[in-house]
């Protein structure tokens, strides 16, 4: 999801920077959660930085199959995906070496119409194939869709979706907030894909009080390729008061990690505060209980009564470790991965922000390494 920066207004009246200043309230980080994650070391990609032909910009997710790592770039008309290796040196982040530019060949029938808003990315070692997820457009009429892609760029096969995804639907996908996360099961078999922001159905987008803002985990079956099941998440409160009329927060990036638990990034933005609007948060969810809500075209009335959500704890909050990274905030993170093994024998996970091209607001593309702990 690209999110629109708008320019910081300094004249304002002092009780809204009080009110500013009672809304940025401190989050509760689980310390009894079976996962902890620790900051390691951030990498700056240098604006500018060029690739074959292609400015370095709009990573919208990642996969690694090893060796090396594949990032998913948010650009329309010319989609593509980079692969790069990262080597490390103990905990530090040596360089990001891009290798390949794959190009999506988009451009003849009955492709070309297509809206490449690519968000999520998994890449398949077995098949050499690559799945990804699009918003499409919901505002002009274009569907979402996941997509099987060989490794030369060449699209092979669609899933199927469920009717209500359609952008036809009126009462369904929010535009620009359709399918954002996307995770490979941990048995292989499928994958997971997370809407970020709730249909209008299931619910109203977030405030800064709590509100029921379910959002929808859908698992595909890579044979098949359909949905077999589903579940609720329930997305937390806007941290930070809007200075001007834009705040919302939403699912940006999730990774399954044993059968029904995810990593999940929720991913705030408030405009007004130029670079720090945005607001990042990790959480562990367990959809362990979670109803299966497949055949439920409409969620509101529902959650907490004849749907079960999936519960979740905040294991991570990016506010606080501000200070640490290079230009103290965390940017416009939407992309999970596990990294390798460190040299005491934790995992590493890697994440990756989207810059939007600088469109907005001075961005940067941001690689963050982190430490996994397991209780």
């Amino acid at each position: 999801m690209t999110y629109f920066k708008v320019p910081f207004q300094r004249l304002l009246p002092l009780f809204v920077l009080v009110a500013v200043m009672s809304s940025c309230s401190g989050a509760k980080v689980s310390k009894s959660a079976s996962v902890q994650l620790k900051f390691l070391d951030e990498y700056i990609i240098p604006k500018d930085f060029e690739v074959d032909g292609t400015i370095v910009g709009g990573l919208s997710d990642l996969d690694f199959d090893g060796e090396h790592y594949y990032a998913v770039v948010d650009r329309p008309g010319t989609p593509y995906i980079y692969e790069f290796s990262m080597p490390l040196t103990g905990t530090t982040i040596d360089t990001l070496i891009f290798e390949k530019t794959i190009k999506i060949k988009n451009e003849d029938e009955p492709y070309k119409n297509l809206v490449f808003d690519s968000e999520g990315l998994n890449y398949n070692p077995s098949s050499q194939t690559f799945t990804l997820s699009s918003e499409g457009a919901i505002n002009k009429g274009k569907d979402p869709f996941i997509v099987d892609i060989a490794k030369d760029g060449t699209i092979l096969d669609f899933y199927q979706l469920p009717e209500y995804f359609q952008a036809s639907n009126k009462e369904g996908l929010r535009s620009n907030g359709a399918f954002e996360g996307l995770s490979r099961s941990v048995d292989r078999d499928g994958f997971w894909m997370a809407t970020e922001l709730p249909m209008v159905s299931d619910g109203t987008t977030v405030k800064l009080y709590n509100t029921k803002s379910p959002v929808r985990f859908t698992y595909f079956d890579n044979e098949n390729k359909k949905a077999q099941q589903q579940f609720a998440y329930p997305l937390g409160r806007l941290r930070k008061l809007p200075l001007l009329p834009f705040g919302i927060n939403g699912v940006s990036g999730i990774l399954e990690i044993a059968p029904k638990q995810f990593l999940v990034i929720e991913r705030g933005y408030s405009a007004g505060h130029g670079q720090h609007g945005n607001r990042i948060m990790i959480y562990l969810a367990d959809a362990s209980k979670a109803t299966d809500i497949l055949k439920e075209p409409r969620l509101k009335s529902k959650i907490g009564k004849t749907v079960v959500p999936a519960e979740k704890r905040l294991i991570f909050d990016f506010k606080k470790i501000r200070k640490k990274l290079k230009h103290h905030f965390a940017d416009n993170i939407e992309g999970l991965v596990f990294g390798p093994k460190l040299l005491n024998g934790n995992q590493s996970l890697v994440l990756i922000s989207d810059n939007n091209f600088n469109a907005y607001d001075e961005q940067i593309n941001q690689v963050i390494l982190m430490e996994v702990i397991m209780k």
